[in-house]
């Protein structure tokens, strides 16, 4: 299959008595880059418009593959047949084994390459400033509340963190933030996933302190359900939350296969504004703010910012009196995405997006120290899976959401984020 040897079985063939610790070496850089392949495969199929059932077959398909991997490679290529173990040489090994090892060491070579992607990052130079309080949930309740819900056997990793809640404030400045603006504040809300696995008590009394935080403006970018009954935990929780210049929201892939009418009624009796596939335009001192909102791939179609629902209910509140009748029509309009995945960046940027803000990848749920984040339902991989980037002109923040379906934290905390926005010729 190939022409040329991969440069490790070169170096194999050479010498054929390569120490038992390299070899050992190198089987676990095949075992690592095989997982990678494998991870790889389900965090691009999870970017896809594919129900929870075929997903739920390619996962087991995965879980299969990765955990037999390495006895296998130990068995049929440690102990046995070449028996690279046990003084066996590299030059027996079998052509079909010889074509998938150097698979793995591409694969292996996408785990250095998103090492370093990730060691390298640095935060964007709009951030100013970031500050974050932890808050344990479970500690404030005195007890872990873990309910009936699937997968709860997760709640019991060890350093499992999904009742330790991040509560985040990043300040950033913004060329584009009209000056009368500077200090606007957005709670950004993602990724709830009420499946009943964790229990009422902690959104509750989550909620409870989320109601108290100060912003202009709340958004919700997805997946607030799994399971349709537990609806009925939206008034506690959501639909508490106030905010002067309005609350808007998204729906997720997770809330796709349920009773999405019923969902987007529900948040509209708390007033809630839906902006799935359209674009809302407000009136805020003298200029115009247009929220748009995407569910794609999954659900609607992209929305038009050229053509905005004129939404005025909350102008004259928020702009403190009367505003001058073409103040609004002197400047382009400041444009806030809500995009439930971030994979819509290209096409933010594209519509001159000024912020995007999604949620979906959840900061990976499971981060490596040194390798970083693993798990992300995105054709990009990790590399989005949570935080900011900028990508003039878009300043895209990716929430690591409150949930998830898998309750499994690991070095990644669930989020509440506050961001500030400054403009560009306000004060420093």
């Amino acid at each position: 299959m190939f022409d040329v040897p991969p440069p490790i079985f070169v170096l194999a063939a050479e010498r054929n008595d390569l120490p038992l610790w390299i070899n050992v070496a190198i089987f676990v850089g095949f075992i690592a880059g095989h997982t990678e392949l494998w991870v790889t495969f389900v965090n691009r199929v999870h970017a896809l418009p594919l129900r929870c059932q075929t997903l739920r077959r390619l996962r087991h398909i995965h879980d299969l593959f990765v955990l037999m991997f390495p006895p296998a490679l130990v068995w049929f290529v440690g102990l046995r047949g070449p028996a690279l173990l046990v003084g066996g040489s590299w030059s027996n090994v079998p052509g079909g084994w010889r074509a998938y090892l150097a698979v793995c060491s591409l694969g292996f070579v996408g785990i250095v390459i998103s090492t370093l992607r990730w060691q390298l990052r640095r935060p964007p130079a709009v951030l100013e400033e970031s500050h974050s309080q932890t808050i344990d949930i479970a500690q404030r309740l005195g007890r872990r509340p873990i309910g009936e819900g699937p997968h709860r056997m997760l709640t019991h990793v060890p350093g499992n963190e999904i009742f330790r809640v991040e509560f985040t404030e990043q300040t950033f400045r913004l060329p584009s933030l009209p000056p009368q603006w500077d200090g606007l504040s957005i709670l950004h809300v993602a990724d709830t996933h009420f499946i009943g696995t964790v229990k009422r008590e902690f959104f509750d009394a989550l909620f409870e302190i989320v109601a108290g935080i100060e912003a202009d403006l709340t958004v919700f970018t997805g997946d607030l359900l799994d399971k349709q009954p537990y609806l009925d935990w939206l008034p506690t929780t959501l639909g508490r939350l106030e905010a002067p210049l309005g609350r808007y929201f998204i729906l997720g892939n997770h809330d796709w296969p349920l009773d999405v009418p019923a969902i987007r009624r529900r948040f509209a009796e708390h007033g809630w504004v839906d902006v799935a596939g359209k674009a809302v335009a407000i009136e805020h001192r003298g200029h115009t703010l247009v929220i748009a909102g995407t569910e794609r791939p999954w659900m609607g179609e992209h929305p038009e910012f050229a053509r905005p629902t004129v939404e005025r209910q909350h102008s004259h509140r928020a702009s403190g009196g009367r505003q001058p009748p073409d103040a609004c029509e002197e400047a382009e309009p400041f444009r806030l995405l809500l995009s439930h995945t971030p994979d819509h960046l290209p096409w933010a940027r594209r519509q001159h997006v000024d912020l995007m803000l999604s949620g979906h990848n959840h900061g990976g749920q499971v981060v490596l120290p040194i390798v970083g984040p693993v798990y992300s339902p995105s054709r990009y991989g990790v590399r989005y899976a949570g935080g900011a980037f900028h990508e003039p002109p878009t300043l895209l923040y990716v929430s690591r959401g409150i949930s998830g379906r898998h309750p499994l934290r690991w070095n990644c905390q669930p989020e509440i984020a506050r961001l500030i926005l400054r403009s560009g010729s306000g004060p420093s």
